[in-house]
């Protein structure tokens, strides 16, 4: 049975020709979009109420940037480690990094949980050894789960704090863990990616508990039901699509990051920019980091 597919196509929100954007939220207190371009490192915020962009342009590799109580502070996934970083100048302190943390690994992928907590992935920058991982960090110590991988995405916490998702992007699966009074179960895989899916990338949750994947390569995003079945496909203008995340008054907005990276900008003008869509299904807000100050 053919799945359902969008009918809109969705348009350029910021022209901003990432070479790999990534890891775009949407912060529900003034109405703003933050995402991040790892390989030309900056972070980037956009008030689409106003039109306002803004790019902070930093000097290493950047995988994620999660909101915490302090607009102004965002704890980011660098290649160096985690650290708290000032969206008004830049500046960072150091918080934390994986034990096992080779020297050419870097972090990708990092939200907060419901509880509060940091998940978040390592990968090999190279993209070929499986040394990267998964990781969770309560403020005091990191726990390692789940089994290596070249390149990670994810994790992602369930709204109802019950399961963990991520991703081997790699070898293409997508795989479910148990969350218990804390605790993280083994990985169960819930999706492979078949031939002609590209691989998956970022992921977000509706409302309805059902996931949204971004197909690396392949240029769609597939809405699969908690089961693990394809249930909905939005087809993208251009073919790296990294990560995406619900946004606006109502969260009913589709937002998307992609990638120019080994792209001809003059041939694949659509490449590196941040998309919307209107979709007819709604998000969830997103959660805040309860960490220490420093």
């Amino acid at each position: 049975m053919t799945p359902p597919v969008h009918p809109h196509t969705p348009r350029v929100a910021v022209a901003c020709g990432c070479t790999l954007g990534e890891e775009v939220v949407w912060d529900a207190r003034d109405g703003s979009l933050l995402w991040v371009d790892i390989e030309n490192p900056a972070i980037w915020r956009h008030w689409p109420a106003t039109g306002k962009t803004v790019r902070l342009p930093l000097d290493e590799k950047i995988g994620f940037a999660v909101l915490t109580p302090d607009p102004d502070r965002v704890v980011a996934g660098f290649k160096s480690g985690v650290a708290a970083l000032r969206l008004s100048d830049g500046s960072r302190t150091p918080l934390v990094r994986p034990d096992d943390y080779p020297a050419g690994n870097r972090l990708n992928s990092g939200n907060a949980g419901p509880d509060g907590w940091l998940y978040f992935g390592s990968m090999d920058d190279a993209e070929e050894a499986e040394t990267g991982g998964f990781h969770r960090w309560d403020g005091a110590r990191v726990e390692t789960f789940g089994s290596r991988a070249a390149v990670t995405n994810g994790p992602v916490v369930s709204p109802d704090g019950r399961r963990v998702y991520t991703i081997d992007t790699a070898n293409g699966i997508v795989q479910v863990h148990a969350l218990n009074d804390g605790r993280i179960g083994e990985a169960r895989p819930l999706i492979r990616f078949e031939e002609g899916w590209g691989k998956p990338d970022g992921l977000t949750l509706d409302a309805e508990h059902h996931l949204w994947i971004c197909h690396y390569g392949a240029g769609r995003i597939t809405r699969f039901d908690p089961d693990g079945h394809v249930a909905y496909v939005v087809p993208m203008p251009t073919p790296l699509v990294t990560k995406c995340a619900f946004g606006g008054d109502d969260l009913s907005t589709l937002y998307v990051t992609t990638c120019l990276r080994g792209r001809d900008p003059t041939l694949e003008p659509m490449a590196g920019h941040l998309y919307k869509v209107e979709t007819g299904f709604r998000g969830f807000p997103a959660n805040l980091l309860a960490l220490p100050q420093t």
